[in-house]
């Protein structure tokens, strides 16, 4: 990967306003472009609609549209007019009115859509407008080679993990996560040193059409855990310069060598029937 500045924009939606959140992520480009200099640029989830649509699927994916489309070209359009690579997720209109996806849009520096990642791990409530996907690809690019992941599946190790295995060196999280800050910094942090890769996290601010209020708290993470940039809770750039030899010290702020590997030191022979459905040993909360 090349070393290059990465910037994630903490930027609070007017629900069910696309047209509107279209026109302040071209806003908010135009302003990280200027002020960080980065070459790749990451929304929160959902960015064009918020996470909580407040309508049916039908009517959502009425309101939205395919990938490539309508609601990706303007972005397409600024990300080539400053050379630079755009995650815009959004809700994607599938293939008939009861399949919506929960996607990421990958847009490069030509304006032209270099992939789309679906959301593989749909919260429980939100199963009632989204259709999970069902691929981990991993995008190679100039920069670098990208994995995605939405939100609820950062919780997920295999995950992240099969994208390390096909190659990712930056895995980029939008979200818009609700539960604790805790939970949102531990899980980032986990996968991103669980893996020996960068992790962007960028958290949605502000609220949505189910009166939901997120906290931000965007972070950029290194192969070593160390937190390289972290937002607040309001409207801001977050940004870090990613060096492309992360891994020849043990922690950050030490002169002691990296002697491990957590990709190159796994023992396979260990992990018979990972891939197998299973139950909790704990019962679920029933209301």
């Amino acid at each position: 990967m090349q070393r290059i500045t990465i910037a994630g924009v903490q930027m609070a939606v007017e629900p069910k306003k696309v047209n509107q959140n279209i026109e302040r992520c071209i806003h908010w480009i135009e302003k990280a472009v200027q002020t960080t200099s980065a070459k790749l640029i990451v929304f929160p989830e959902s960015i064009t609609t918020g996470f909580v649509p407040g309508m049916s699927p039908q009517e959502l994916w009425e309101l939205v549209d395919f990938l490539p489309g309508k609601i990706s070209e303007p972005i397409a359009a600024v990300a080539k007019k400053h050379g630079v690579y755009v995650v815009f997720p959004t809700y994607e209109r599938g293939e008939n009115k009861n399949i919506v996806y929960n996607s990421a849009a990958l847009i490069g520096p030509q304006g032209n859509l270099i992939g789309v990642y679906r959301k593989t791990h749909p919260f429980p409530s939100e199963q009632v407008w989204t259709t999970p996907g069902k691929q981990a690809p991993v995008f190679q690019t100039e920069i670098g080679k990208i994995g995605i992941m939405i939100c609820y599946d950062g919780d997920f190790p295999e995950l992240a993990r099969v994208m390390v295995l096909k190659g990712a060196e930056i895995l980029i999280r939008p979200a818009a996560f609700l539960r604790s800050a805790d939970i949102w910094t531990l899980t980032n942090q986990a996968r991103a040193y669980d893996n020996h890769v960068y992790m962007i996290g960028v958290n949605a601010i502000g609220t949505d059409a189910g009166c939901n209020w997120y906290f931000g708290n965007s972070m950029i993470v290194s192969p070593i855990a160390q937190i390289l940039a972290r937002g607040r809770s309001q409207e801001e750039i977050i940004f870090a310069e990613l060096d492309p030899n992360p891994l020849q010290y043990v922690s950050y702020g030490c002169t002691s060598p990296m002697l491990f590997n957590h990709i190159e030191d796994r023992n396979v022979a260990a992990y018979e029937g990972i891939l197998h459905s299973a139950n909790s040993p704990f019962p679920k909360f029933v209301p």
